[in-house]
């Protein structure tokens, strides 16, 4: 049966015969766009900007809510967005294995203030992983340390269930504070597995 034979039958069925939809008229309309966009990978709120999404849904929002996290709006990042902010790379000595590795992403406050968030001196953000370990980190921090948001490990993107998919971290080996500190000791400050941050104005 060819194409024309077919859709004539088709259109038959539906009661619509071809003198009323030309087959040109069919083969010339588009396909609708489709708005793509990856999962949310960070959840970001607090003191933003208009955000890109609404409050959070206790009922949608499980981890979230179990964590006791609450906003009116948010702004998320998935891993288009944040590919798309400059990149950084660090090559820290990790406590995990005690060897140098190569973590890529854009620098924190890259991130935070593509929220629209205006940052300042007594800016602090409170940084929450997956296993519910939050820690509070001043401007101060921030900017002495350089935190870079990594997405990728020694070049490939991090996974659920190892450090990813999105680490808050620094290269520790490169500030004297911070070296002199024991290994197991350097990262405290840098909740792997983060996925929401609260920005706030002191």
């Amino acid at each position: 049966m060819s194409k024309r034979a077919f859709l004539q039958t088709v259109l038959s069925g539906m009661g619509v015969g071809m003198a009323t939809v030309p087959l040109s008229h069919v083969q010339a309309q588009p396909m609708a766009k489709r708005v793509s966009a990856g999962p949310a990978l960070l959840t970001v709120s607090g003191a933003i900007g208009a955000g890109n999404r609404g409050p959070l849904n206790p009922a949608l929002d499980r981890l979230l809510a179990k964590q006791k996290v609450s906003f009116a709006k948010a702004h998320t990042f998935d891993a288009a967005a944040l590919a798309k902010l400059p990149q950084t790379i660090i090559q820290p000595t990790l406590e995990y294995d005690a060897k140098r590795h190569t973590l890529q992403g854009p620098a924190l406050l890259d991130v935070v203030k593509a929220t629209g968030a205006k940052v300042g001196k007594q800016t602090t953000l409170l940084l929450r992983a997956i296993d519910g370990y939050a820690v509070q980190v001043n401007m101060n921090e921030l900017t002495a340390h350089r935190f870079i948001l990594a997405t990728h490990l020694d070049g490939k993107p991090m996974s659920l269930g190892g450090l990813g998919p999105l680490w808050a971290v620094y290269d520790a080996d490169q500030y004297p504070d911070l070296a002199a500190k024991p290994l197991t000791e350097r990262f405290s400050l840098c909740p792997w597995a983060t996925y929401h941050m609260e920005v706030k104005e002191g």
